[in-house]
C-alpha cells in the first residue's frame, strides 16, 4: 500500500461548493439587474415573457400589451410548452 495518495485530481466536495456559490453569487448580481413582465400577448395565445436590464425599460412600452394571467394559466402554458421569451435590447 502506497505511503501517500494524489489527490490533486480528486474533486473536492468543498471546491465545488466553493464554485456553486460564486455562481448563485453572479446569478443574483445579475438577477438584480433585470426586469421582467410576462402575461398573455394581446395578438397570440401565448405566455410571453419579457426580461431585459433595468436600462432596457422604456423598451416595454414600446411592445404590444400583456394581460394578467393566473398561476394557474402560467403553470399550463409553461407545461404546454406555449410560451415565448423575448429578451428586451436596447
Amino acid at each position: 500500500m502506497p505511503d501517500s495518495f494524489d489527490l490533486s485530481s480528486d474533486p473536492s466536495p468543498v471546491s465545488e461548493q466553493s464554485e456553486q456559490s460564486e455562481l448563485e453569487r453572479a446569478l443574483e448580481t445579475l438577477a438584480g439587474h433585470l426586469v421582467w413582465k410576462m402575461g398573455k400577448d394581446e395578438d397570440s395565445e401565448a405566455l410571453v415573457i419579457r426580461v431585459g436590464y433595468a436600462s432596457s425599460t422604456p423598451l416595454f412600452a414600446h411592445r404590444s400589451r400583456l394581460h394578467t394571467l393566473s398561476d394557474a394559466e402560467v403553470q399550463a402554458a409553461m407545461q404546454e410548452h406555449n410560451y415565448r421569451v423575448e429578451w428586451m435590447e436596447d
